[in-house]
């Protein structure tokens, strides 16, 4: 799921903004791992094995997981080097929790603002999940399915509740890659659908209830008790990413 442009926030405060160049390649294509499953939470990131794969300086490496570690995707613990962030059982609550107050509203907003070019966007993005599913490229098809709900939250218009939405699908993509019972049924798009419907009829309570349902089947969907441990090799979860 190779992309030139990341897919977390650009920002989670005034303060802070991704770094541009090689450090902003290496970002992205870390970010794009973990997205699509293939670094596990919990996952160890030695500089020196990371820059390796990318062929670049530890100055570099750090200086990409330090970003990483100030948008929540990547955890860096004292005199023990950097890791992908591994959510706990509450935290997994709390992620689902707040998605299931805040998106069925930025749903309806949603609604209430999207046009045509919006529409077949979107229905370009479930196609692209179709295929990827399709592929049996269920990391690719998860992380999309996470931009999907960005990609609404970018519609409704509402700067705030966009940059809250963003910030809990990166953590949700983290609490699936844990814990998710059956990672396909994960990112079935089934909903997604529903919701062009609602869209395309204009029916922002009836795609607010969508919404509503959607991620509480994904809530329900989360084995919240067992931490799987298998972790593959770094590069090859960085291999063609």
């Amino acid at each position: 799921m190779q992309s030139d442009t990341p897919l977390i926030p650009q920002s989670f405060d005034a303060s802070f903004s991704l770094p541009p160049g090689r450090v902003l390649d290496i970002c992205i294509r870390l970010q794009n791992a973990i997205l699509a499953h293939r670094l596990k939470p919990g996952a160890k990131l030695s500089e020196d094995e990371v820059g390796e794969v990318f062929n670049s300086s530890r100055t570099v490496i750090r200086a990409a997981l330090q970003a990483l570690a100030h948008t929540g995707l990547v955890e860096i613990k004292k005199n023990r080097g950097a890791y992908v962030a591994k959510p706990t059982i509450t935290n997994a609550h709390e992620v689902f929790e707040a998605r299931t107050l805040i998106e069925p509203e930025v749903t309806r907003l949603a609604t209430q603002k999207i046009n045509a070019d919006d529409m077949k966007k979107l229905e370009e993005h479930i196609d692209a999940e179709h295929k990827a599913l399709a592929s049996n490229d269920i990391g690719k098809a998860l992380a999309l399915s996470g931009i999907f709900h960005i990609a609404i939250a970018g519609i409704a218009g509402h700067a705030v509740y966009s940059n809250i939405v963003q910030s809990l699908i990166t953590q949700s993509s983290l609490i699936i890659a844990l814990y998710s019972k059956r990672l396909d049924t994960a990112c079935e798009s089934h909903a997604h659908a529903a919701l062009l419907e609602a869209f395309g009829k204009g029916d922002g309570e009836a795609a607010s209830a969508i919404m509503q349902s959607h991620l509480v089947d994904l809530h329900s969907g989360l084995n919240l008790r067992t931490l799987p441990n298998e972790q593959p090799s770094l590069a090859k979860a960085l291999a063609d990413i």
